[in-house]
């Protein structure tokens, strides 16, 4: 490769945005970079998952700060939000952030009399029939009962758009059901069968729902297989056409245990395999096993889950394949999981040319994403970055904290394998990393909390890079501040925890600026 004959990328621009110069200090001490508003949502939403504290912020503040930073945004540009409220439940899979977004932005705008864009903002954030009776509890609880048209509007287009006779026996649960959001937004049903159902529903909340109409052909078959005698039920897995009566009745796994009781056995699992959908079957991996389902059932298993195209419809995060992996205890499935995490990382480019991938594995990338998961910022970072170097011409893959070193790997390894590499590394001295690891790349990408140590001004990361390289942070918590300057002058931050703004790399670096992602 030429020395000297090559481009150089210096007025490309990206959507991230903060000032170029310092204005305060990262959790540990290193220079803070401030975003702007839009910058900082941005980065916040892609990694919030909403009253769950982080290694540096208490939940009520991390909380408050989000609604803070929405509720600016939404009244200086309502179309901005929606969109991305949109794209953080479709693309991002941030199921309560994208809720909180969506209450908290026609709220401050309703305060503001801005009029115009408030019902379509709550529409954007409604994707899964549950989510209306999220919205609607979270604003009762935010804002009180009385609910102002754009909201009641916004929830009606949402239960029209979302309830039908399986999302009624999925998602009718919890405080607020599906009767409530009915009996307060009155939607029009989309047609005389959506009419029985939203009659049915509020029938069955106010305790009178025994006679099911007619028209609901799969709710009544539920209330058929519910009527069985204890006795008879597991008679049913025996039967020829099980899957299809099971399938008919809309019962799920977790249905299907609590109504026969006892055992998940072999004939359990090969009977409700072929209507669960994708998570559910990553999800019960080990419980397969256990049962010693054929190896006919676990091969249709294995290639559903290495379908690219499964893979992209369910939108499963690149770590839950990791987590799926760890928890699975058997290597019959270890490649269909491998083929799935690579297909859910068909974002992330060829990058030609040497690139420097620096993965942090400090101890505050070791904080659990929810509390309802065992995998970090850590194994989504080591996810990323052995992903990126796998895929790129040529790569040196090195893990840091207070300690640095490089990751080895040859081309064509698993990530899955790779990431077995990967150990907490203590502090975050990334300067330190970066000065002993650069050298003439000819990109850099940090994938970190960007909360780097630092003890005086002079120790911001990047600037052991020549201005000449572009370096990509990919920040996965949305701290205020950064570790150095973002959005021109080869230096740009990205955020969130699937692959799609990996695509953005060789855009810059074709001297066009990258948008938002929505």
């Amino acid at each position: 490769m030429s020395k000297f004959n090559r481009g150089r990328i210096t007025g490309a621009l990206s959507p991230v945005k903060s000032r170029f110069q310092p204005t305060g200090r990262t959790h540990e001490g290193s220079p803070g970079y401030a975003r702007d508003a839009k910058s900082e949502l941005f980065l916040f939403a892609v990694s919030n998952m909403v009253g769950e504290q982080t290694f540096y912020e208490k939940a009520d503040d991390r909380d408050a700060r989000f609604r803070d930073l929405v509720r600016k945004v939404a009244v200086d540009d309502v179309d901005w939000l929606t969109r991305m409220v949109g794209w953080l439940r479709d693309s991002a899979g941030m199921r309560s952030a994208s809720v909180v977004a969506a209450a908290e932005g026609v709220a401050a705008r309703l305060a503001a009399d801005a009029s115009g864009g408030n019902r379509a903002l709550v529409r954007a954030a409604l994707r899964r029939a549950d989510e209306p009776g999220e919205l609607l509890a979270y604003w009762q609880s935010r804002f009180g009962r009385a609910l102002p048209q754009p909201v009641k509007r916004g929830l009606a287009d949402g239960a029209r758009a979302l309830y039908t006779e399986r999302s009624l026996i999925k998602y009718d649960t919890g405080t607020v059901r599906f009767a409530d959001v009915l009996e307060l937004t009155h939607p029009r049903a989309s047609d005389d069968r959506q009419g029985d159902l939203f009659r049915h529903a509020i029938d069955r909340r106010h305790g009178r729902g025994d006679e099911i109409p007619a028209s609901l052909a799969m709710l009544r078959a539920r209330a058929s297989l519910l009527a069985l005698p204890h006795g008879e039920r597991r008679k049913l897995l025996a039967r020829e056409d099980a899957t299809e009566v099971l399938a008919a009745a809309g019962m799920t796994w977790e249905s299907l245990a609590g109504w026969l009781g006892g055992p998940l056995t072999a004939a359990f699992w090969e009977r409700i395999v072929p209507s669960m959908g994708y998570f559910a079957l990553l999800r019960n991996l080990r419980s397969l096993d256990k049962a010693r389902v054929s190896d006919e059932v676990a091969a249709r298993v294995a290639a559903r889950l290495a379908d690219p195209a499964n893979v992209a419809r369910s939108r499963v995060l690149p770590m839950r394949f990791l987590s799926a992996h760890r928890a699975a205890g058997s290597l019959r499935w270890a490649w269909p999981l491998e083929q799935a995490l690579n297909a859910s990382l068909a974002n992330v480019p060829s990058l030609p040319g040497r690139t420097l991938i620096l993965v942090d594995r400090s101890g505050s990338m070791f904080g659990r994403l929810s509390e309802r998961s065992d995998l970090t910022s850590a194994d989504a970072a080591a996810v990323f970055g052995t992903a990126l170097a796998l895929r790129a011409e040529r790569a040196d893959l090195v893990q840091f904290g207070t300690s640095h070193e490089a990751v080895r790997f040859q081309p064509g390894d698993s990530v899955l394998k790779i990431v077995q590499a990967f150990r907490n590394c203590g502090g975050t001295d990334t300067a330190a990393a970066v000065r002993a690891h650069y050298r003439n790349h000819d990109r850099v990408v940090i994938v970190t909390d960007e909360q780097a140590w630092g003890t005086v001004w002079g120790r911001e990361p990047t600037r052991a890079v020549p201005d000449r390289v572009p370096v990509y942070t990919w920040n996965l918590v949305g701290y205020r501040y950064g570790h150095g300057p973002s959005g021109g002058a080869n230096r740009h931050t990205f955020a969130g925890l699937s692959d799609a703004a990996f695509a953005m790399i060789p855009l810059i670096e074709s001297g066009r600026t990258a948008d938002w992602p929505f």
